[in-house]
């Protein structure tokens, strides 16, 4: 693992962004922010500030974390750059990006292939947002801890060999994401939320499980779901939207919810809620 100084990569990104062809694949973010630049895997965070990507990086582990950070505020960001970690196949156990029981961690811009889980941040204050993950085995993102948003992320083709899978598992507010194709040999779940939360304008498809699909789960009271669109084919065992905890007291407003066999359960039914 090398992190290198950014002002240095910064000026040689840009040179080979002059001498590059028009059609050259090149991200489009900025590294003006960047403390420093990640330039193989697997690697370790050890202090604060903006780490970022200027190119796609993969690794073969199948176990561990290809980006562990081990520090408080930390930003990282891919700039529409790669993690991969497809090469480890289906039995792996690794985390693409790792954070466990640590404050203000950012993720942003990374496109992350593969894994059991893409993106696991525990402790709190964190923020995932404008990420592309697919081929995670068993979550694409698993958030916990308490002030956390998860939003604007396309989370893509999830599971497949776990008993139960999930494209965004989350305390923390859920927005604006988008979630297709989660397969499971037991359960699969759209996104999961605890505690009480905004969970808007996400897009759930594609879910396929013996046991049963769930577009959206909540396993706390006291939630505002609302302007959720939730779809799959007809007659689908299973809950659009499930308020699962004892209490009762998720208000649901303005869903659209089609082909689920159950559209809604144990939320208070707030309007504009349609079920197809």
């Amino acid at each position: 693992m090398t992190l290198l100084p950014c002002r240095l990569l910064a000026a040689l990104a840009l040179l080979a962004g002059l001498a590059a062809a028009p059609g050259s694949a090149m991200a489009s973010q900025s590294y003006d922010n960047c403390t420093g630049f990640i330039d193989s895997l697997p690697t370790t965070i050890f202090s604060q500030g903006t780490w970022c990507l200027d190119k796609n990086l993969s690794t073969a582990i199948t176990s561990g974390a290809a980006i562990n950070i081990i520090a408080n505020n930390v930003t990282i960001d891919c700039n529409d750059f790669k993690v991969g970690g497809l090469a480890a196949g289906d039995a792996s156990t690794a985390w693409g990006i790792y954070a466990y029981d640590r404050q203000n961690v950012t993720v942003r811009h990374c496109n992350v292939r593969g894994f059991k889980e893409g993106i696991h941040l525990g402790g709190g204050g964190h923020l995932v947002e404008d990420n592309r993950l697919d081929n995670s085995l068993r979550y694409g993102i698993y958030v916990s801890g308490e002030n956390n948003l998860v939003q604007r992320n396309r989370v893509y083709d999830t599971g497949g060999v776990a008993n139960e899978a999930a494209g965004i598992d989350a305390d923390a507010d859920v927005i604006d994401n988008t979630v297709a194709g989660v397969l499971s040999e037991n359960y699969a779940f759209g996104i999961l939320v605890g505690g009480a939360h905004k969970v808007r304008n996400n897009r759930v498809r594609g879910l396929q499980g013996d046991g049963g699909v769930y577009g959206i789960q909540l396993y706390s009271p006291g939630s505002a779901v609302d302007g959720n669109q939730l779809a799959v084919p007809a007659g689908s065992r299973g809950y659009g939207i499930l308020d699962s905890s004892s209490g009762s007291g998720t208000a649901c407003s303005n869903n659209v919810v089609s082909g689920f066999r159950t559209p809604m359960q144990g939320c208070v039914d707030a309007g504009g809620n349609t079920s197809l």
